[in-house]
């Protein structure tokens, strides 16, 4: 199946536009269900592109992003998912499976990326100690540009290479793996550095005893295999559980007069 000039314009610059969202707008735009539409309306067919993204979408639900470490990238899957499943008449499963060279190479490009920024924040350091706020602007535009040209030029090459440029990639990893280790290896590094930065923000002395619960629950669910994959999702559930249990406590506490200052009537 061949696209026009317009097509392909059009998924250059709506891939451009998701990429930015998913680190910048965060406007859900680069949920698979919606790349999937909107990539279907473009290549004339809404129905698959949404089968194909609603099902990348149960794929990806417990794929988070924790503490800088990329999972395979969302964006870039779900697009080429559908592009896949619409230009070569492959069902969802194929799609979704040939699709996953290229959501690799996202995972990868985004962690390269926020590796080859991070030099930069002492830049922005500098540039907040001068109240430099354009400079500050600017470089945010910088990378969400850069990050946006990235993705789809690798979309665009999958639009119109097609499978070949699956095959490509998945050569290229096999060629050069000391580079795809490394890659892995940095996200992993990036995982802990993140919880690091935001342990110490955030953790009271009070709140060790959930982190640690939390910490022992991720490992148990990690190894069951029907749960690994939303394991994050089930431990979100349980904070917020906690969550409304600590609220409501404080309410219940606040509403009766305990922990207040108490009254004359009662000698205290």
């Amino acid at each position: 199946m061949s696209f026009s000039a317009i097509q392909i314009i059009l998924v250059f610059a709506f891939v451009f536009i998701v990429a930015i969202d998913q680190f910048d707008l965060l406007e859900s735009l680069y949920q698979p269900i919606v790349t999937g539409a909107v990539i279907g309306l473009i290549l004339g067919d809404v129905q698959t592109g949404l089968v194909v993204g609603g099902t990348y979408q149960l794929m990806t639900i417990g794929n988070m992003p924790v503490g800088g470490a990329q999972p395979p990238n969302a964006v870039i899957g779900g697009v080429m998912a559908a592009v896949f499943a619409i230009a070569s008449g492959l069902d969802v499963e194929a799609a979704v499976g040939l699709a996953v060279p290229f959501a690799l190479i996202g995972q990868y490009m985004v962690t390269l990326l926020f590796t080859a920024m991070s030099p930069m924040m002492s830049a922005a350091d500098k540039m907040a100690d001068k109240a430099d706020a354009k400079g500050i602007v600017r470089l945010n535009y910088i990378a969400m540009a850069i990050l946006g040209l990235l993705f789809a030029v690798v979309c665009t090459i999958g639009l119109v290479g097609g499978a070949a440029a699956g095959n490509a990639l998945t050569a290229f990893f096999d060629a050069v793996p000391w580079l795809m280790s490394g890659l892995s290896a940095a996200g992993g590094m990036m995982r802990f550095v993140g919880f690091a930065t935001l342990l110490r923000i955030m953790l009271s002395n009070d709140l060790w005893g959930i982190y640690f619960a939390g910490f022992a629950l991720a490992t148990i669910i990690g190894y069951i295999p029907g749960l690994s994959g939303s394991a994050l999702l089930l431990i979100a559930f349980v904070g917020i559980a906690i969550a409304l249990y600590d609220f409501q406590t404080r309410c219940a506490m606040k509403s009766a007069g305990v922990g207040s200052n108490g009254g004359d009537e009662d000698g205290i």
